[in-house]
């Protein structure tokens, strides 16, 4: 970590894997870092969805088990969380520049900057797999691979715009309203775990709805007029030299924009796996579903889990399950052409 005033450390207590807080100053106002991990390690930097932190969007797969010893043996994690949306945010000062996704792409080449970060591995959900995407297209050389779950990647539909529209005016007018926090569940989680009448939500639904309570609307508001203004960057996407991996939940409102990026990303270096009876944030809703795809993606960069005697039979690193030919640089690369996995809730 370079030296610097202008950032600020804080023991995450609270937490049980020892982790630090960092708030860098950028040409565009402060960002909150959290680091986990040893920093000699590869970086592995996640951004999360509108109105979430790394707490509420990436806890569940990086508190997996299998995926933690998978992420934590091979990168230091970076969490970048957009202004204003990290623990104990204040409101924000109506000084602060509002940002567009093109400034919030280029923050982060000023974090890795401020880290002495080379080339990182990325992992975004929506609006984040969004914003790292933009980042991966403006500063390829800085990008080892993406990760991306239900990522974005055209302009608002009508009926998204809508909706954001919506949202804005209520956090203007009635700040995180039980609405507000009802429609962005709708957006995270698919209608299995939401719950009904007669079947109540599930406790990953109903953690997301306290945190979103300790969220400060006039944050969430400004990053969300960003996300809604977003420009199309389809164009863009063959650019994109690095691997790519892609996870959707099928009831994902969506859907259907991250089977249009996987059509547009060159087929020789992205997958796609689609997650049955989940909704977009695969890392919460279903984070088990993403650890073997995980395994072999990252494979292919020569990452590996660490050995151990009780290494899970689901796991496809497991020595009895994989042969050495497999650890080969060219079959690695089979692992990544186009394919269509799915994972139902039985697996």
């Amino acid at each position: 970590m370079g030296d610097s005033s202008d950032s600020v450390s804080v023991d995450m207590e609270t937490i049980s894997v020892a982790g630090k807080e960092h708030l860098v100053k950028t040409g565009r106002g402060y960002v909150s870092v959290a680091v986990f991990g040893d920093q000699d390690k590869p970086a592995l930097i996640t951004y999360p969805d509108l109105a979430l932190n790394y707490m509420s969007c990436f806890q569940g797969v990086f508190y997996c088990p299998e995926a933690f010893s998978l992420l934590l043996h091979n990168f230091c994690i970076y969490h970048i969380c957009p202004p204003g949306h990290e623990l104990g945010a204040a409101v924000m000062s109506l000084d602060d520049p509002v940002l567009s996704v093109d400034d919030l792409a280029d923050q982060i080449v000023e974090v890795l900057d401020y880290f002495r970060l080379g080339k990182v591995m990325c992992m975004g959900v929506t609006a984040g797999a969004y914003i790292l995407t933009l980042f991966a297209i403006k500063y390829t050389q800085r990008v080892m691979g993406l990760v991306l779950v239900s990522p974005l990647c055209k302009a608002p539909s009508w009926t998204e715009w809508l909706c954001n529209k919506v949202m804005t005016n209520l956090l203007y007018f009635c700040g995180m309203c039980t609405l507000v926090k009802e429609l962005l569940l709708l957006r995270y989680f698919s209608k299995e775990v939401r719950g009904s009448v007669e079947v109540p939500e599930l406790d990953v639904v109903q953690a997301c709805r306290r945190l979103l309570g300790e969220r400060q609307s006039p944050n969430v508001l400004r990053l969300l007029e960003a996300i809604n203004e977003r420009p199309d960057i389809t164009q863009g996407l063959r650019k994109i030299k690095c691997r790519s991996l892609i996870f959707v939940g099928e009831s994902s409102p969506f859907h259907s924009e991250a089977l249009h990026m996987t059509s547009k990303l060159d087929r020789r270096f992205s997958a796609l796996v689609e997650v049955q009876a989940c909704g977009s944030m695969v890392t919460e809703e279903q984070p088990d579903a993403m650890l073997i795809p995980l395994e072999y993606f990252l494979m292919g960069f020569g990452f590996y889990r660490p050995c151990q005697c009780n290494v899970s039979p689901r796991s496809p690193l497991s020595p009895t399950s994989i042969s050495p030919e497999l650890f080969s640089p060219e079959s690695m690369g089979l692992k990544l052409k186009p394919i269509k996995t799915r994972f139902s809730e039985e697996v």
